[in-house]
């Protein structure tokens, strides 16, 4: 009785070390490359869209200017603001400043912001 459950272990034990190295052997290179490439291409496509997250998050955490209220959008690294919500012009130029001090920013539209 004591051979046959030595028997049973080793056999189980050898299906269970089988078994691992039929999963280990599974290719999981593959979609860590796709992943790193995927990366890169965003890197290279979304430099508007990084400006536009950077210039939101700069007039959000400046003090005194509605960041929350100015609407962002880049296009070949010409940023355009506007609002709905007038601001003064010293709050005009002031968004137009820390823009311009944005890396890759080209140049800074701000007609559509409604100045007081």
């Amino acid at each position: 009785m004591k051979k046959f459950a030595i028997a049973a272990a080793t056999a189980t034990a050898l299906t269970l070390t089988m078994a691992n190295g039929a999963f280990a052997a599974e290719p999981t290179q593959a979609p860590v490359m796709l992943a790193a490439n995927t990366v890169d291409n965003a890197k290279q496509e979304g430099s508007d869209t990084w400006i536009t997250t950077k210039v939101k998050a700069d007039l959000l955490t400046e003090k005194g200017i509605p960041g929350s209220d100015i609407k962002v959008e880049t296009s070949q690294g010409v940023v355009s603001l506007s609002s709905d919500v007038k601001v003064t012009e010293s709050q005009k130029a002031e968004a137009v400043r820390i823009t311009k001090n944005i890396k890759g920013v080209k140049s800074v539209m701000s007609d559509g912001l409604k100045a007081e």
